[in-house]
């Protein structure tokens, strides 16, 4: 398949906020705020889908109006990247109302993480597109404690530089949404070697219980030569995170599989280092493959920006290990 690369951003560029998964109306003023503040420190435009505020019994709303404002914001040319409100959990209520060649026709970039896990690797299946697992306009709407947050967002959309990888100082798993002063900060121990190596592929993945909806569909992206990005969030305990990574590696493509970066765990799903290890070296289909944890995306905070289906290089090693993501 052909990989489409959309233009990066630029001051100046429209914006528009959509909400495939859950609605805006869930969150905060003091937020929406914020985040919009943000987005003008940037010089950029924000827009907003029509349906946007629309709420349902499930947050949510009708599959017709989520999929309406996705199609509006791929065909209005003044728009230059698509970014989601948040996630939730019926992002593929919609793979097959896309129309795909809308998508392929008119590339331009598709942000958030989570739930949209689903809609960032079918979309890159479907249409070649390159997409971005990455914050979400919501994330913006955080007081404190957003610059390496936001960093990443800007080395990986504003620029065709490739850039690396660094672990943060500090990281948090808080519900700043709730109370944006009581920020609880954890000095950051570093990213975990499992495997050493060294590998270079194609970025796939994200959301590992997202991503594992997508099996044995057409919107499953070809694992050959991947470097698989995967986490989970506070609901996946250590035996959720072991049969579900064990359902990738039963995937016909798994053998082609390059290398592992796995996301930082919540403090909610109880998982250890001893626990994850254990997980990992018990699996035989992982023993000649570069694995590293803890790695800044996910659902805790900071998170960085990579695209799905772009390139990665992982080099693994006790002393010195390197994530170089190879933007276009």
């Amino acid at each position: 398949m052909q990989k489409i690369y959309p233009k990066k951003l630029m001051v100046g560029d429209e914006v528009r906020v959509i909400a495939p998964v859950r609605s805006m109306a869930i969150i905060s003023k003091e937020s929406q705020e914020i985040a919009n503040k943000r987005f003008a420190d940037l010089g950029l435009k924000l827009s907003f889908g029509k349906h946007v505020n629309e709420l349902d019994d499930f947050t949510s709303t009708t599959i017709e109006s989520r999929i309406g404002d996705f199609h509006e914001a791929f065909k209005d040319s003044n728009v230059k990247a698509v970014l989601t409100v948040i996630g939730g959990f019926n992002s593929n209520q919609l793979l097959r109302y896309i129309d795909w060649e809308l998508i392929k026709n008119n590339p331009k970039i598709f942000c958030g993480y989570s739930d949209v896990t689903a809609l960032n690797n079918a979309i890159f299946a479907k249409t070649g597109l390159i997409t971005y697992s990455g914050p979400h306009y919501s994330s913006f709407g955080q007081e404190l404690y957003f610059d390496y947050t936001l960093d990443y967002f800007k080395k990986c959309l504003f620029s065709e530089d490739q850039f690396e990888i660094k672990a943060s100082d500090n990281w948090s798993d808080d519900s700043w949404y709730k109370n944006q002063k009581d920020r609880q900060l954890i000095q950051n121990s570093g990213w975990l070697v499992i495997n050493e190596g060294k590998a270079e592929g194609t970025l796939l993945g994200a959301n590992l219980c997202t991503f594992n909806l997508l099996q044995g569909s057409e919107y499953l992206p070809d694992l050959s030569n991947s470097i698989l990005f995967l986490e989970d969030d506070d609901e996946s305990q250590p035996h959720d995170f072991d049969r579900d990574l064990q359902s990738v590696l039963h995937l016909f493509g798994f053998p082609k599989v390059k290398g592992l970066v796995i996301g930082r765990f919540q403090k909610a799903s109880n998982m250890s280092v001893d626990k994850l290890i254990k997980i990992v070296k018990t699996k035989q289909e992982l023993n000649s493959i570069p694995i590293i944890a803890n790695v800044d995306f996910g659902h805790t905070d900071p998170k960085i920006t990579f695209p799905v289906g772009g390139m990665v290089k992982i080099g693994v090693n006790s002393s010195n290990s390197k994530i170089t993501i190879v933007n276009h």
